[in-house]
């Protein structure tokens, strides 16, 4: 049986007993603006959850809690999009990561999302019975009435903090710039002097919503910050909605070999979330777009590679495996396109092979 409906005519408490009582199987669908999240039940109890919120993805939690760098992440993510593993099982079997240390963070995880949907105001929700996603590494097996009753303080948490920041569009003045504490006090008022927006300020301190203002209300009542001015969200931009289109503007562009329009969309994101690993990937991606054109052009098919060191010359230097194999089939009467068509590798990286090779003046071409 499904469910359908918007969270102004039924609450998510509601919503979240009505599984529970049921004690149903499926996954609870969930849309506000461009916030996208799923929850998964298994016999009316929470075992995971989804989000395209940056702030509720595995990995920025697994940095927020201290459990991985950013270094490590961002590997752990490229090994991910090569294999398709599920990136908590490539932490584990490369000793990041401890099974339980994952258990305990997907729980926090699977919480923060869903508390974060209790101060929503209105919303889409649709709860499929029996849908379940295919690949699941940990069910986490949590409770629904702990999360609800858990929600509900936040609710009335959440009514005071909105007495002050009536919209995310907030922004804030400094007023005592010597009263920050710690490093995340220092953080926010760094943002604050910026002019962020409360919402932006969330976003780069990878809290929710509720999180981020908790703190700014925090500094507020140690008159450390004050309201600025307080802009309607309806007329304001959407933090997550600007990065989606950002991100789908630049590979676009990528696609179109529009490199420097690339680039730019992908520092913008960065600028509004430094830590998207999306975007770092595609700065790379760019970069490495840009040297396979360059090699494409340095590189024409129909010249004879010659070797310009001999062979004493060329015990010196060090090769890669792959280099060394192009090196091997260089005889001074095949072309480029020949060699091309032997190499047990991608067409463009051989061809940066020979733009190497190229570089270093190891060969030339006639």
């Amino acid at each position: 049986m499904s469910l359908t409906g918007n969270l102004r005519t039924m609450s998510l408490p509601d919503i979240l007993q009505w599984i529970a009582t049921g004690r149903k199987t499926g996954t609870l669908h969930l849309d506000r603006r461009s916030i996208h999240k799923r929850i998964v039940f298994r016999d009316g109890n929470i075992a995971t959850s989804w989000s395209n919120d940056p702030r509720e993805s595995l990995g920025q939690f697994l940095i927020r809690e201290g459990k991985i760098t950013e270094e490590q992440l961002f590997r752990a993510l490229s090994r991910q999009e090569e294999e398709g593993t599920l990136l908590g099982m490539i932490l584990i079997n490369e000793d990041i990561l401890d099974a339980d240390v994952l258990r305990q963070v997907l729980r926090l995880k699977a919480e923060e999302t869903i508390y974060d949907i209790f101060g929503w105001a209105e919303g889409q929700f649709d709860f499929k019975e029996g849908e379940l996603p295919r690949d699941t590494l940990v069910n986490i097996n949590i409770g629904v009435t702990e999360v609800v009753l858990e929600g509900i303080r936040r609710v009335d948490e959440w009514g005071r903090i909105r007495k002050i920041f009536p919209s995310s569009a907030t922004t804030f003045k400094v007023l005592d710039a010597g009263g920050a504490e710690n490093a995340s006090d220092r953080q926010i008022l760094a943002m604050a002097h910026a002019g962020k927006t409360l919402g932006e300020i969330a976003l780069e301190l990878r809290r929710s919503e509720f999180d981020g203002s908790a703190l700014l209300f925090e500094l507020c009542a140690r008159d450390v910050i004050a309201v600025d001015k307080v802009q309607d969200e309806t007329t304001t931009s959407d933090p997550i909605g600007a990065i989606k289109e950002l991100l789908a503007i630049a590979y676009q562009r990528l696609q179109e070999r529009r490199y420097e329009s690339a680039l730019k969309a992908y520092e913008k994101v960065l600028a509004l979330d430094r830590l998207n690993q999306h975007a770092k990937k595609g700065l790379l991606t760019v970069s490495e777009a840009r040297e396979r054109d360059r090699a494409r052009k340095s590189v024409p098919l129909d010249k004879v590679p010659i070797l310009k060191l001999d062979m004493s010359s060329l015990t010196r230097e060090t090769f890669e495996p792959q280099e060394a194999f192009v090196l091997s089939r260089i005889n001074g009467a095949w072309d480029i396109q020949s060699i091309l068509k032997i190499c047990p590798m991608a067409e463009d990286e051989a061809l940066l092979i020979f733009a190497r090779l190229l570089d270093r003046s190891v060969i030339e071409l006639r």
